[in-house]
């Protein structure tokens, strides 16, 4: 096992050193400029639109689209991969994520905007993603499979089994000695696995009403006792910036050992807790029924800002404001952060809270690989296969062993965002189009109206 760990945390830092961060910070920089900076310029348009209804039966709204993602994208990561990279990458990796937040934010309004333009009907809902805009749009089936089997390696198994991993380690300081904690995780995970079961077969519109209504109340929850914690400490915050601020351009520390940086943690865990690029939030954003692609595009930007700029940094604020204990790693850094500036009760609403985050970012997670299952093959019998081996990944998770987890998750999602990177600069020419035409049909006065025949977009089946 230690060969095996040893073996992928080296791929992992090859993966994020030489490919990933290069890609991830110049496609972005290239969105922003292209698109002049619509993750800056339209947020108000963006909040706008999750007050609209969808139009018709079919799909979900723009509000319950954002919940599915953001619940994805709000899981254990906020906590304990924030947790993660302060402890291995020091205060400057909050900088770093920051930053890969709002450059990253352009690649998710651009990858969202082309999973709504190249969605599909599935019943009375609608599914798409990256997949399926690699098949429609390039013309390329084989790489649309390549990263549908990569997207569901890496969220119905690797970032379910770590979610459920993160909620039985929460948990275990309730009990002593080994065997005490694996029946915990055991029991943690079967309990996970009943609820993500019964939530999952009730098909994507029970899953949209769910994470509606939890991820809003716990994100909520979460935000008021970080801010609770950060101003009943105020007089610590421009030290706490500072810090951030200093540490993030220590460039000796950082050249010194890039690959242990906190540009580097900042840059992973940022990139797991926020998902911009990597081509799984566009499998929500394709679900719901707008009548412009370019409004999913501009919600899912929302959740990026939600799920980096307040909770993530609601947790980075806890730690630094405690400060930085090294010997502890993951949620019992938060643990111990909120304990000593709360008390017991601060600590177990952070369990709560962990444990309503990654059931939600459970379902989410599933709701992305059935997805991309039915891109590979439609089938029943396999899709109830795939929903059973989804139950026991989680199970196995919560006994599962942190380094091995972690690394396997981060090389899963570093591929995913590669093949997706990649297939989004060479197809933005059309998000484009489509941000245009919108853009003219608000200054017309306009609720903008998709329609591709006019703009030159084929392959649309459902517009």
């Amino acid at each position: 096992m230690t060969l095996l760990n040893n073996l992928l945390a080296n791929t992992s830092d090859f993966l994020y050193t030489y490919i990933l961060i290069g890609l991830l910070v110049i496609v972005g920089l290239i969105f922003t400029f292209v698109t002049k900076g619509v993750q800056l310029t339209m947020i108000p348009e963006g909040i706008r639109i999750l007050t609209e209804k969808k139009k018709g039966s079919k799909g979900v709204s723009s509000f319950q689209a954002l919940m599915i993602s953001t619940a994805s994208r709000v899981g254990t990561g906020n906590i304990a991969g924030v947790a993660t990279a302060l402890a291995a990458g020091g205060a400057g990796a909050v900088f770093w994520m920051w930053l890969l937040a709002i450059i990253g934010s352009a690649s998710a309004f651009v990858e969202s905007t082309l999973a709504q333009i190249y969605k599909q009907k599935d019943g009375e809902a609608y599914r798409g993603g990256p997949a399926y805009y690699m098949e429609k749009a390039l013309g390329q089936r084989w790489l649309g499979i390549v990263f549908a089997v990569l997207l569901i390696l890496c969220f119905a198994f690797g970032f379910n089994a770590l979610q459920a991993f993160n909620v039985s380690d929460a948990l275990s300081m309730y009990v002593e000695g080994d065997r005490a904690k694996h029946l915990l995780g055991l029991v943690m995970g079967i309990l996970l696995a009943l609820g993500t079961a019964a939530t999952i077969y009730g098909g994507i519109h029970r899953i949209g009403f769910i994470t509606s209504v939890i991820v809003p109340i716990m994100a909520i929850l979460y935000i008021c006792l970080g801010l609770f914690i950060t101003v009943t400490n105020i007089t610590l915050v421009p030290t706490i910036l500072k810090q951030i601020i200093t540490q993030a351009f220590d460039f000796k520390a950082i050249f010194g050992g890039f690959a242990g940086s906190c540009v580097m943690y900042g840059i992973k865990r940022g990139l797991f807790s926020n998902e911009a690029g990597m081509g799984s939030a566009p499998n929500a954003g394709a679900t719901a029924e707008v009548s412009h692609p370019v409004k999913q595009g501009l919600v899912q930007v929302i959740s990026v800002y939600i799920d980096t700029l307040i909770i993530c940094t609601t947790t980075a604020m806890m730690i630094l404001v405690c400060g930085i204990d090294q010997n502890l790693r993951g949620i019992g850094l938060v643990q111990n952060a909120i304990g000593s500036k709360v008390g017991s009760i601060g600590v177990l609403v952070v369990n709560i809270g962990i444990i309503f985050f990654a059931f939600s970012s459970m379902i989410g997670n599933y709701c992305y690989a059935e997805s991309n299952l039915k891109f590979i093959k439609d089938d029943a019998k396999l899709l109830h296969a795939f929903r059973l081996t989804c139950v026991i990944a989680i199970v196995l998770g919560a006994i599962a062993k942190a380094d091995i987890v972690w690394n396997l998750a981060d090389i899963l999602m570093g591929g995913m965002a590669v093949v997706n990177i990649i297939a989004i600069l060479l197809l933005y020419p059309i998000a484009g189009k489509a941000l245009k035409d919108y853009k003219k049909q608000k200054a017309e006065g306009k609720d903008p109206v998709f329609k591709p025949e006019q703009l030159g977009i084929e392959d649309t089946e459902c517009w």
